[in-house]
């Protein structure tokens, strides 16, 4: 009876574990799904929230209503990794409150223990973040929005309220939101940087939990046509010196319309932030790229991530049971360009364990049309290509499918542009601005383009000359877009190109 008990136990579980991954597999390969952006089982995703690398994991907090795929309603979701890929769903981190809903924030980890809500031995995940009072903000009052923290003892896996909270009131704006933490080693406090409205707020504290207002910036430098969000602040080498940058989220106002990012170079004091120009730079030009910052506790490597979305269409696209996905993680450095300070990303390295051994084609040199997936042994849909040494000409990269559809990527040597252009690249009625062609200037001084196109099942991220444009955009083909082509009107010069599939990671 024994052996047979056993192996009925066994065949049960074997069908249990079938039919849970039978269900994975589904859940993760509905049309439009990302196959190496995170996005959620289901439901609506926006904002990357609390980001932080703690004992080998990156924990991803995020913007998430768990009842419907419509922003309201919003907790704070989560999800983890080792690799800034394979990501495993969490359950929910915080939950709304009688302060109201758990918008954007940070989470660092207090390693000495200054708030007190840990040990030095284990010291607390601390996370800030924006209470959102809708009752308020239904009854037209302008203290909407507050500042919370919460802390896990847990290495992130639960989360308690801090019983004081808010821990910084308003201050006057209706939009007071988004803090961002870190650490400022010279002065051994805390610094916060706030999006209030038109502006940004810098706060310190010794504790992370009392904190006094310092300085603000922004109300005379960069853009002002949205409202500003999700802040960041770091630094990073630029040749012998350090300098420090401000990212500054911005809706709506963006370089093609609605959300964006804007970032400032200058100094920083560890209680005012100068630039060093009050000239707008925009760290991604594509529509698809918003409210991200940066991964705290990575040391003096900057990993950014986004949202890959646009407010004007966001809570529109035709994806479903989830709608919301994150873009591609990057490393920011920064880069001098005719006596000018930018910050340039590229894909992070851990990019290369999900993708295949490139295939190189050298000196290719070609008129009018070069069709690039009769050169491969085999083509998919989700890829990185690089190009090297390419002639500045104008040319095109051209994705399409059985249907007749097609997402044109490419540069305009006259206007000395880059450019998106979905208009004919599947579905886009459900927005009107969806079909804008997307453009972005060419800012390096080189006398050859070399760019990388990272392309997923919805989505199209260009890395031009070595990070230093880029553009991220998102399309909804009706079919798998399985061709590449590329086009000139005269004669094109390519020193190398490279071709890998990328896996999926959830093993579809």
């Amino acid at each position: 009876m024994t052996k047979l008990h056993n192996l009925i136990v066994l065949i049960f579980i074997t069908a249990l574990s079938a039919v849970a991954q039978s269900k994975k597999a589904v859940v993760y390969s509905e049309k439009y799904r990302p196959q190496f952006h995170f996005s959620p089982k289901a439901h609506w995703m926006n904002d990357p929230n609390g980001m932080v690398y703690v004992n080998g994991t990156y924990h991803l907090y995020f913007q998430y209503n768990p009842t419907a795929n419509v922003p309201g309603n919003i907790h704070w979701g989560h999800a983890t990794s080792k690799d800034l890929f394979h990501w495993k769903e969490k359950p929910i981190a915080l939950y709304p409150d009688s302060l109201g809903l758990v918008f954007s924030g940070s989470a660092v980890l207090d390693k000495h223990n200054t708030s007190g809500l840990g040990t030095l031995v284990h010291p607390p995940m601390v996370a800030l973040y924006a209470s959102h009072s809708v009752s308020k903000e239904k009854m037209g009052k302008t203290d909407v929005e507050t500042q919370s923290l919460a802390y896990s003892n847990d290495a992130g896996l639960t989360w308690k309220k801090y019983k004081g909270n808010p821990v910084i009131k308003n201050m006057g704006d209706r939009d007071f939101r988004d803090p961002k933490v870190i650490w400022y080693e010279p002065q051994k406090k805390w610094v916060m940087v706030l999006a209030a409205h038109d502006h940004i707020d810098f706060f310190a504290s010794k504790n992370l939990i009392t904190w006094i207002k310092e300085s603000d910036f922004g109300r005379e430098a960069g853009d002002h046509a949205g409202v500003w969000e999700c802040p960041d602040l770091f630094e990073l080498q630029n040749g012998n010196k350090k300098q420090w940058v401000l990212i500054v989220n911005m809706n709506p106002g963006g370089p093609n319309g609605g959300s964006a990012t804007q970032y400032f170079v200058g100094g920083f004091d560890g209680q005012k932030f100068t630039t060093y120009d009050k000239e707008t730079k925009w760290l991604n030009y594509g529509p698809d790229n918003y409210a991200g910052v940066t991964w705290s506790n990575t040391g003096s490597r900057k990993i950014f991530l986004g949202w890959m979305s646009n407010w004007l269409y966001g809570d529109k696209v035709p994806t479903s049971p989830w709608r919301g996905a994150m873009t591609t993680s990057v490393n920011l450095a920064l880069k001098e360009v005719n006596q000018k300070t930018y910050l340039v990303s590229e894909p992070v390295k851990e990019l290369q364990a999900i993708t295949s051994i490139p295939k190189f084609l050298n000196n290719i040199s070609f008129e009018h049309t070069y069709n690039i997936q009769s050169k491969l042994p085999s083509f998919g849909n989700k890829f990185i290509f690089k190009l090297k040494d390419v002639s500045v000409a104008d040319f095109s990269i051209v994705l399409f499918n059985k249907n007749s559809e097609q997402l044109k990527i490419g540069y305009d040597k006259a206007k000395n542009i880059y450019y998106i252009n979905r208009d004919h690249a599947g579905i886009t009625a459900f927005q009107k601005d969806f079909i804008k062609l997307s453009t972005a200037p060419r800012l390096s001084a080189s006398p050859k383009i070399n760019l990388t196109l990272i392309v997923d099942e919805t989505s199209a991220e260009l890395f031009a000359d070595d990070g230093l444009t880029n553009m991220t955009g998102i399309f909804f083909s009706t079919s798998p877009m399985t061709g590449l082509n590329m086009y000139t009107p005269g004669k094109l010069n390519i020193g190398s190109l490279s071709y890998a599939k990328i896996g999926s990671v959830w093993g579809k």
